[in-house]
């Protein structure tokens, strides 16, 4: 597929590994420092949803998503990413992404606004019994200079790999795009809880945050894992 995520920004709180390993599949372990991973909570604009040499439709094409994700080492110790859950607002990629590659894939009511500086992102489950749902207002401010970036603001906006169960194996999928041209941003206000409907517990203080104007990505074929 090719895609572009643009308005994306990236919430992340450090859980403990106890919290998070009981969550993943067999072969996937968390990717821990000091006994400590990383949660993201990424809401973004999907645009431009296509197969290779094909035309996008606009509706079908554009739509908002949120995922929440996990870092991971996959068998052969490879770097990647396990998905919790992926809200989006347009029922047909839900479908396709949940039969085609088994990806946690939600039907949600959502929205995505901007006015000036400030994204305000929206979001809630439809015909779930439990429900989750976001609320989400950022501040986008000046892009880092390059130099100023550390190694943690590229390990949690980098990763080209993510790894999903399809017929009870472990499959990986690897994605390609650019360098993220990333952001200072500030939370205004959030209030969320697909922490908890992902058996996460809520968590604790304040989330790094960065922002970006997006990148256009390419995503692989599946691969078995062995």
């Amino acid at each position: 597929m090719i895609q572009r995520w643009r308005r994306m920004t990236f919430l992340h709180w450090r859980y403990p590994v106890e919290a998070v390993g009981p969550l993943l599949p067999a072969g996937l372990t968390p990717d821990a420092e000091d006994g400590q991973v990383w949660v993201g909570m990424l809401p973004f604009l999907m645009d431009e949803v296509r197969p290779p040499w094909v035309p996008g439709l606009p509706w079908l094409s554009t739509f908002p998503e949120t995922n929440l994700r996990t870092y991971v080492r996959g068998p052969d110790g490879g770097a990647g990413i396990f998905f919790f859950s992926l809200d989006a607002a347009r029922l047909p990629a839900v479908v396709a992404a949940r039969v085609g590659l088994n990806l946690p894939y939600r039907w949600s009511r959502m929205s995505l606004r901007t006015d000036g500086d400030v994204t305000e992102y929206r979001g809630n489950r439809l015909y779930e019994p439990r429900g989750a749902g976001y609320r989400v207002r950022v501040r986008t401010g000046e892009a880092f200079p390059i130099a100023e970036l550390g190694q943690i603001d590229h390990y949690l906006t980098t990763q080209y790999r993510l790894y999903t169960v399809v017929g009870g194996r472990l499959v990986s999928v690897d994605v390609w795009h650019p360098p993220w041209v990333l952001h200072r941003a500030e939370v205004l206000d959030l209030r969320q809880d697909l922490t908890a409907a992902a058996g996460l517990p809520a968590p604790h203080g304040s989330p790094l945050v960065h922002s970006s104007p997006g990148v256009r990505t390419r995503i692989g074929l599946p691969r078995v894992v062995r």
